[in-house]
């Protein structure tokens, strides 16, 4: 009778190394199943967040709630554009719950600014002076910090006044619509144009070309009448105050103290003084502040907007400079 072959000297090793690859794999399943817990926690939170925000009154600071005598701040910061934080339609929401708070003294406008769209400068502008003519015991002041040019000072003129501090920089009452030409370059290196287009004007100021008398003159005009549109509303906001000089609407920027000489500015002052000036030291900002999510939507379909109008030469470079 055969006998079973005796195990070899060395298999108690084996089970042991055998026992250690097993429990390390179920310790690893558990830290697994440990962090896949705390990563779908993490995220529940995120998205209980980002509704909390979609979901908020305007998404704004939640300002309209303050209960005491205050001055309503409205921030306008960086080059005001569509897809910008100072856009106007923020900037909008922003004015219409600080002229609408009960406790609101008046409206405060802190501009730090270049400028921008003439069309978003001009939303704004036009709805300050619709609350104004609503709520007409709120004045509203303008402080331009470093810069408020071109498009910010386009909206600062419907203040019922503005401060600057010595050093801002204020003005640059123009219009520009930036271009260049390759033509003569593009055919040196043997680079050929072959721009297809239907429409007889459809690729004005294309680059690759040289521009005609009749394209130049349609641009000078257009150009033209969005100009004398900031100088009417400059003029109308401003009133008897401006000094005007030759070079006052010629796109030229001053000082905040040349720009007080000028009739620009009504005299120097931070934020801070002039809303104690306003009638309270309370300040509160009512600046509409987007949630990551919104600033996500925004910046995709401003995306897809600017990959199509690229496809079909829609775009523009028109700004108030």
């Amino acid at each position: 009778m055969s006998e079973w072959p005796s195990p070899p000297n060395n298999s108690g090793k084996e089970w042991q190394i055998l026992e250690k690859a097993v429990m390390a794999s179920v310790e690893e399943q558990r830290r697994s199943r440990r962090w896949g817990v705390f990563f779908k926690l993490l995220t529940f939170v995120y998205l209980l967040v980002i509704l909390g925000m979609i979901f908020s009154p305007g998404g704004s600071s939640g300002a309209a709630d303050f209960g005491k005598d205050h001055v309503a701040v409205v921030d306008i910061s960086g080059e005001i554009a569509d897809d910008s934080d100072a856009n106007a339609d923020d900037i909008i929401d922003g004015l219409q719950s600080a002229f609408e708070a009960k406790h609101s003294k008046a409206v405060l406008l802190r501009i730090n600014s270049p400028g921008g769209s003439p069309v978003q400068s001009a939303y704004v502008y036009d709805e300050i002076r619709k609350l104004k003519a609503e709520h007409k015991d709120k004045k509203v002041y303008a402080v331009i910090t470093d810069i408020g040019a071109s498009g910010a000072y386009y909206i600062a003129a419907a203040a019922d006044q503005i401060y600057v501090s010595p050093a801002s920089l204020v003005g640059s009452i123009g219009v520009i619509m930036p271009g260049f030409g390759a033509q003569a370059l593009a055919q040196k290196i043997g680079i050929e144009d072959r721009t297809m287009t239907a429409g007889q004007h459809k690729a004005i100021l294309n680059p690759m070309a040289s521009v005609s008398p009749e394209e130049k003159a349609h641009v000078q005009k257009l150009l033209d009448t969005i100009h004398q549109q900031f100088i009417t509303a400059v003029k109308q906001g401003r009133g008897q105050r401006l000094k005007e000089t030759p070079e006052m609407f010629s796109g030229l920027f001053w000082t905040g103290q040349q720009a007080v000489e000028l009739g620009l500015a009504d005299g120097l002052g931070s934020v801070k003084s002039v809303a104690k000036q306003a009638g309270s030291e309370e300040l509160v900002d009512y600046s509409t502040r987007k949630n990551p999510f919104d600033n996500m939507i925004r910046k995709l379909g401003a995306s897809m907007g600017e990959t199509i109008a690229a496809r079909l030469d829609l775009g523009g470079g028109l700004k108030l400079r």
